[in-house]
């Protein structure tokens, strides 16, 4: 069975998607079969995995397979295929799908019933989300039922978690459904006296309840980005692929 995992935070400048790329980067290297979902209209993560070309691509696109209920067999002519992993890239047509999605029916649930239609049995479905709450957020939590948080290590991120903890409340109770965080990716992790205090208030806030994994700040990682794929396929060694590794061997106990 799929395990869909979604990537969600919606205060922006957290490095969301260059965790989601390297988690699935992550998860090839370690031998599974990845589908990575672009959800964000801003495109990064297409653009982060050399696909900047199929975000500018004519219809049909992601948007038609979700804002159209019978185009939702198309996510298959979606699929790029990248060294790494398969690829449904964002396009700019995403920008209209936000207010679309709040006019139609059943429009929370639109990529799980997209998903449903994948020809393809991937072990793992990893979802980038738009770095804000609303529709497309909402459509990627109640498909995937698994959280990993990306966050930074400073003060705001405090007041962004409530936020995002009780919008995946209001999901669960308004729709009779589990959503499981599964752990908090600690990103761009610095040395400074803040990165360390609030370092201690995860470890604090989450011990016994989901894992913590800290990501320190690496041009490397930036080096990957720029060529179109995560740190695993990147021709320079980063000591942070320890800790992408450990988070996909903690989404494998998950899944299974």
């Amino acid at each position: 069975m799929t395990f869909r995992l979604a990537l969600s935070n919606q205060k922006g400048g957290v490095g969301k998607t260059t965790v989601a790329i390297n988690v699935a980067g992550a998860l090839n290297a370690r031998g599974n079969d990845v589908l990575f979902v672009d959800l964000d209209p801003q495109g990064h993560g297409t653009e982060g995995l050399g696909l900047a070309d199929a975000y500018d691509a004519a219809p049909p696109s992601l948007f038609d397979v979700l804002l159209d209920l019978d185009a939702r067999p198309h996510i298959n002519d979606l699929v790029y295929e990248h060294e790494e992993f398969d690829v449904v890239p964002s396009n700019v047509d995403m920008f209209s799908a936000e207010p679309k999605l709040t006019t139609a029916m059943r429009s929370r649930e639109r990529l799980s019933m997209a998903l449903d239609e994948l020809d393809h049995d991937y072990e793992f479905v990893v979802v980038d989300c738009p770095p804000s709450l609303g529709n497309l957020t909402d459509n990627a939590l109640l498909a995937c039922r698994n959280l990993l948080i990306p966050a930074l290590a400073e003060g705001t991120s405090i007041r962004a978690l409530e936020i995002l903890f009780d919008q995946v409340e209001t999901l669960e109770q308004g729709y009779g459904v589990d959503i499981d965080d599964v752990g908090l990716v600690a990103n761009r992790v610095e040395t400074d006296g803040e990165a360390v205090e609030m370092m201690d208030w995860f470890e604090d806030t989450f011990e016994g309840r989901i894992p913590v994994w800290e990501v320190r700040k690496r041009v490397a990682l930036k080096r990957a980005w720029n060529e179109g794929v995560s740190i695993f396929t990147h021709h320079e060694e980063c000591d942070m692929e320890r800790a992408f590794l450990d988070v996909a061997a903690h989404l494998e106990e998950v899944a299974r």
